[in-house]
């Protein structure tokens, strides 16, 4: 009886325990096979991303022409837009050179259960008679010489495209107009009428979280919760968030040689990174700038170029108008900057920066200390560790200040430079024919280039540079250095909106080539 109840006891026993463990084991395994299951789902047979309905959506965010598009007038815009080969056209932006308003595709439903969507950007100047194809390709390798549209694959499974716009990390393969953007002076037309122009777009996807991180890369690579917003988490403490190295620390790219596509990860969201010693770009601004900048457009593969623009009140008892940039002056700085892929950011009170100095009449020359003074209170609003130290370099337009314009030691407290003047007064009253023929957009524009120009190495030892013999036609430098195109010769200073690319033969300088985006940030005093 005894042992009958021992076996009883122990069946009960072996019974609950192999429950139990069963119990356990359908818990690790429904695990396992969920686990499995998706990545089964996603990779091959099903939706990449369960949570939602996978829509991206094609948004053209501003236009620019860098080349006279029409002879007469200013160009009528329009965007073609295929995705998938399905095709979205856009309004007509009439008789505008700058299309700063942003049209979208709107939201366009996509193949849950295909990785990538095939996109083609087109920019289009209408006519009554035949509409033209603006020029907005790199155009490498001569079977693609005639290209002017975009061909790009986007890929639904981290949210960014590649093909003939990219980022990728290794310096021989960077995009030289930068991710997002695109320049048909990529193929070398600068000099040539090819209809080329500058387009800024952004191509997303819903994403549930709302974090731009799509679902796919959340729980495949990074092991976050897709359903959870990360916009600003920074696990590594590197002082960029996830979302800014996702964009820029990873990429795609088919590999013709294995027929695969590649994911690369060059930023680790969660291993420390020293970005504020990373300039990829050497344009003088690290990661870490480049992310507090990137509202405004900064790219840590492609060059960037900050100025803040302070400008002084006039008096009204004195009868003294402002001194003023004009606003096409600034366009034109735009225009020529951009050709160059060197992307001018002009803080003129947009970016939190910029102010409206007091008026003063007169400014000594001679110790510059008001000059200085003004760097103290208006650009780093005494705070010697003002972010923007180091990364804007900085213009201020005065009413007189002995001569047109400057370049000033700025008394900054880490010997920083990168400041300079116009003088309204002395500009208008020496350039009073120049402003009658030309206008006053491009002398000033000119005047202001040439002195950021100083700020960026482009001294007086150059050929032709500061040589006051090169003025007129009648001086003999002046034939001498007519090849030296640039605005910092004085033959030419005032009449061009341009640095010289030495392309000109015996005498020419190549000023774009020479340029020292950093030297504003080493102590030459």
């Amino acid at each position: 009886m005894k042992n009958k109840y021992i076996k009883i006891i122990v069946f009960m026993i072996v019974t609950t325990l192999l429950v139990s463990t069963n119990a356990f084991g359908m818990l690790v395994s429904n695990k396992s096979v969920i686990v499995k299951e998706t990545e089964l789902y996603n990779s091959q047979n099903g939706d990449i991303d369960p949570l939602v309905d996978l829509e991206i959506n094609v948004t053209i965010k501003e236009i620019r022409a860098l080349d006279k598009i029409d002879v007469l007038s200013k160009p009528d815009f329009f965007v073609k837009v295929f995705v998938n080969g399905e095709e979205f056209v856009s309004n007509v932006w009439r008789n505008q050179k700058y299309v700063t308003e942003e049209w979208s595709t709107g939201p366009i439903d996509v193949p849950d259960d295909v990785e990538f969507a095939e996109i083609k950007i087109q920019l289009w100047d209408k006519n009554p008679i035949i509409n033209r194809l603006c020029d907005l390709s790199q155009n490498i390798g001569e079977k693609f010489l005639e290209k002017r549209d975009i061909d790009l694959t986007y890929s639904l499974k981290n949210g960014l495209w590649y093909g003939e716009d990219y980022v990728i990390s290794e310096p021989q393969y960077f995009d030289p107009s930068g991710y997002g953007r695109l320049n048909g002076c990529d193929d070398n037309s600068v000099h040539e009428r090819d209809l080329d122009c500058e387009l800024w777009f952004e191509i997303t996807q819903n994403d549930f979280d709302g974090d731009g991180i799509p679902y796919w890369t959340e729980v495949n690579e990074y092991g976050t919760d897709p359903e959870v917003d990360d916009t600003g988490r920074d696990d590594d403490e590197d002082g960029v968030p996830i979302e800014w190295e996702h964009k820029w620390g990873s990429s795609v790219r088919y590999n013709h040689h294995t027929e695969e596509y590649e994911y690369s990860w060059f930023f680790d969201p969660f291993v420390w990174e020293d970005h504020k010693n990373m300039d990829w770009d050497l344009d003088g601004i690290d990661n870490y700038e480049e992310f507090l900048t990137s509202e405004w457009g900064s790219d840590p593969f492609r060059k960037d170029l900050f100025v803040e623009l302070d400008q002084m009140n006039g008096s009204k008892e004195l009868d003294i108008p402002p001194s003023l940039l004009p606003k096409g002056a600034k366009d034109l700085l735009k225009d020529a900057h951009h050709r160059q892929n060197i992307v001018y950011h002009l803080d003129d009170g947009e970016m939190g920066g910029s102010d409206m100095i007091e008026f003063d009449i007169f400014m000594d020359n001679e110790n510059q200390t008001e000059l200085q003074q003004i760097y103290q209170d208006y650009f780093l609003h005494g705070d010697a560790n003002n972010w923007r130290r180091g990364v804007f370099h900085y213009g201020i337009i005065v009413w007189d200040a002995n001569y047109s314009g400057y370049a000033f030691n700025a008394g900054d407290p880490e010997g920083y430079g990168g400041a300079f003047q116009m003088s309204k007064k002395r500009m208008d009253a020496s350039n009073k024919q120049q402003i009658i023929v030309h206008g006053a957009d491009l002398v000033y524009a000119s005047g202001f280039m040439h002195e950021a120009g100083h700020t960026l190495g482009l001294n007086w030892f150059l050929i032709g540079g500061h040589d006051k013999n090169s003025y007129y036609p009648w001086q003999l430098n002046w034939w001498i250095y007519r090849p030296y195109k640039s605005c910092m010769n004085y033959g030419y200073i005032f009449y061009l909106v341009d640095y010289s690319d030495g392309s000109r033969g015996k005498n020419d300088f190549d000023d774009w080539e020479n340029i020292d985006l950093t030297l504003f940030q080493k102590n030459i005093t």
